[in-house]
This record gives C-alpha cells, sequence and structure tokens, in this order.
C-alpha cells in the first residue's frame, strides 16, 4: 500500500510538471501567433502602398531607409519562419497532451486500486482431492 502511495505521489508531481510545461508551451504558441498577425498586416500594408512608397526600418533609436523588395521578403520570410515554429510548437503541445493523459490514466488506476478492499490471500494449505 505504500507503494502505492508512493508511486501515485509521483506520478502526481509528473502531472504537475506536464501542466506547466504544457502552459508555457501554449502561452509560447500565442506569442507566435501574435508575431504572426502583426507581420501578416505589415504584409497587407506593403500591398497597399505604392511602388515609390518610401520604407523605413526602426533600427535601435534610428529610422533607416529600406527597399522595398528587402522589406518585403524579410517579412516573409518571418512568417514562413513563425509558421514552422507554430507547427513545431502545436506538435510539441499535443506531445505533453499525449503524455499528461497517460499519467492521468495511470493515476487513475491507482487510485482505485488503493480504494479497493484487499483480497484475502488463499490459504498455503492444499487441500486434498479424496
Amino acid at each position: 500500500m505504500a507503494d502505492l502511495q508512493k508511486e501515485l505521489q509521483t506520478l502526481s508531481e509528473d502531472y504537475q510538471k506536464l501542466q506547466t510545461e504544457l502552459q508555457s508551451t501554449v502561452e509560447a504558441r500565442q506569442k507566435l501567433e501574435s508575431q504572426q498577425q502583426e507581420n501578416k498586416g505589415v504584409q497587407k500594408e506593403f500591398a497597399q502602398l505604392k511602388e515609390d512608397a518610401n520604407i523605413y526600418k526602426l533600427v535601435g533609436p534610428v529610422l533607416l531607409k529600406q527597399d522595398r523588395s528587402e522589406a518585403v521578403l524579410a517579412v516573409d520570410g518571418r512568417l514562413d519562419f513563425i509558421a514552422k515554429e507554430i507547427k513545431r510548437v502545436e506538435k510539441q503541445i499535443a506531445d505533453i497532451e499525449d503524455k499528461a493523459e497517460k499519467i492521468k490514466m495511470t493515476i487513475y488506476q491507482l487510485q482505485s486500486q488503493m480504494q479497493q478492499p484487499p483480497q484475502q490471500q488463499p490459504s498455503s494449505k492444499a487441500q486434498a482431492v479424496a
């Protein structure tokens, strides 16, 4: 019984760690999605600009003039990178959720074992068959 209790405690701690990891991974995905929306907005702005419009990039405290094609390529590259990162993070989330679900099922099984009354051991005396 003490072994079951110890195992249950260990599994509960593992489950808590996975939940914390899941929460931080979901937050990372939300941050990536926010960056993706921001870059899509920039992409739409570029599409609405005239061909001869000036584009500036903020570098530290200074605005530097940037070539349009260079700016568009940079934003497109960021969007590709962000999309790949979102896929990677979503796979990570799915893996964590799978691990957590397996641990949760094991915890339920242990809890149900602990709630069952102990079974009587069959007597060690062999019964003679006549």
